[in-house]
C-alpha cells in the first residue's frame, strides 16, 4: 500500500488569523504555481511579514530580476498583493508584497486511491470557529476570546497545543483514508468483472469517487468523448445493477404505486 498525503497552506508563522482572505485559485492552478521551489520559499517569508524584492533576493540568494518574475506570477494568480510604500530615505517608493490567500491543498494517492482537494480556510475568530474545533481546544478558545494581542511565550505554548491537535487529526484522517482505500480495493474486482466497457467502469468509479454528490453526466460524457445519450444509457444500466445488488444483499422489497414501471428483473 502506498499513500501520499500533502497539505500546503499559508499558515507558517502565524495563527489562523487571515480570516478575511478569499481564495481565488483552484487546485490545478495552485499546484502549477507552487510546483516552483523558489515561489514556495518566497511565500514562506511573506506569510511572516511583508517583504520587498531586494530583501527576498538577499534571503534566497536569487537575482532580484528572477524574484520580481516570480512575484509577478504569484500576483497574477492572486497569491500575493503589492503596495507601494514611500521610501524612508527620500528615494522612489518601494513595492512591498503580502500573501493574499488562505487555503489548504490535499492530495491522497495510492492503489485504488486518488483524492485531490482545494479547501479554503474558514473565516472568523476563535469564538466563531469554536463549533468546528475539537472539544479539547475549548480552553484555548476561551483563553483567546476577543484578545487582539498575545505575548510571545503564551503564543508558543498555544501553538504547541494546536500542533499536537493537528497531528492527532491528521493521524485519524490518514486512518480514514486508508479505510477508504481498503473499501475501493475490495469493490474494484466487482466493477471490473461486472462491467464490460472501459467507459462503464469509469462511470462506476466516478460515482464512487463522490458518492454524496450528483454526477454531471454531460461533463462525464465530454471527458470520455462520448454522446450524452450514451452516458445516460450507461447510467440507467448501472442503476439497475445497483438496485439488483441492493435487493440481493438486503433482501429488501421495493414498494411502488400501481402502474409504476419496474425493471425487468422485478417482474413476476
Amino acid at each position: 500500500m502506498i499513500l501520499f498525503y500533502a497539505q500546503v497552506g499559508f499558515l507558517d508563522g502565524g495563527l489562523l488569523d487571515n480570516y478575511g482572505l478569499v481564495s481565488l485559485v483552484g487546485f490545478e492552478e495552485a499546484m502549477s504555481v507552487l510546483e516552483n521551489s523558489t515561489r514556495r520559499q518566497i511565500l514562506k517569508y511573506l506569510v511572516k511579514e511583508p517583504h520587498y524584492p531586494l530583501q527576498l533576493s538577499d534571503l534566497l540568494d536569487v537575482s532580484q530580476q528572477a524574484v520580481v518574475k516570480h512575484l509577478k506570477v504569484l500576483e497574477d494568480s492572486g497569491f500575493v498583493e503589492s503596495e507601494k510604500i514611500p521610501s524612508e530615505r527620500g528615494g522612489p517608493p518601494r513595492k512591498v508584497y503580502t500573501v493574499n490567500q488562505s487555503f489548504s491543498l490535499r492530495l491522497d494517492l495510492g492503489p485504488d486511491l486518488f483524492r485531490a482537494e482545494h479547501r479554503t480556510m474558514p473565516r472568523g475568530g476563535p469564538l466563531r470557529l469554536s463549533n468546528k474545533l475539537p472539544e479539547d481546544l475549548d480552553e484555548i478558545v476561551g483563553q483567546l476570546g476577543t484578545r487582539r494581542r498575545l505575548p510571545m511565550a503564551e503564543a508558543i505554548q498555544i501553538l504547541a497545543e494546536l500542533d499536537a491537535s493537528l497531528e492527532m487529526i491528521d493521524e485519524r484522517r490518514d486512518a480514514v483514508i486508508a479505510l477508504h482505500q481498503h473499501v475501493m480495493s475490495k469493490v474494484t474486482p466487482s466493477v471490473n468483472e461486472g462491467l464490460e466497457s472501459y467507459e462503464e467502469r469509469l462511470l462506476a468509479h466516478s460515482l464512487m469517487a463522490q458518492p454524496r454528490r450528483p454526477l454531471d453526466l454531460d461533463i462525464f460524457a465530454q471527458s470520455m468523448r462520448i454522446q450524452s445519450n450514451d452516458a445516460e444509457e450507461m447510467m440507467h444500466s448501472l442503476r439497475e445493477r445497483l438496485l439488483r445488488d441492493f435487493a440481493a444483499e438486503r433482501g429488501s422489497l421495493v414498494a411502488a404505486d400501481r402502474g409504476t414501471p419496474l425493471p425487468w428483473w422485478m417482474a413476476k
